[in-house]
């Protein structure tokens, strides 16, 4: 098993789950992170830190779709292993549905 980022972090990125990340497993996009499978020890202690709830285990059916842009995007954006500061607008988005879809950038954050 492992743990991956899904849609409910696209513009809310709050990055709290970097901060107990005890393998710095956590990947920055433009506008979401993401982690990568094969780093990710399955300790499960992100989950919880997560504001909006978007970290599950892969065992979950809502985070199939995600295993994928988990894998593709953590070996194309910078490692990230401190946290950063949200976007100003993040509580707008928090609960939005279909942000994938309306937001998602396959641009590199700034790995800061």
């Amino acid at each position: 098993m492992t743990y991956l980022v899904t849609e409910d972090c696209i513009k809310c990125k709050y990055m709290d789950c970097v901060e107990v990340c005890p393998v710095d497993c956590f990947y920055e996009g433009e506008n979401m992170l993401v982690i990568n499978p094969d780093e990710c020890i399955d300790c499960g202690v992100c989950e919880p830190e997560c504001p909006p709830g978007a970290i599950l285990p892969d065992s979950d059916a809502k985070a199939e779709r995600w295993l994928q842009v988990n894998t593709d995007f953590s070996a194309k954006w910078p490692n990230i292993t401190r946290k950063g500061t949200a976007p100003a607008d993040a509580e707008a988005h928090k609960g939005e549905a279909d942000k994938y879809d309306k937001y998602f950038s396959p641009n590199p954050g700034t790995g800061a």
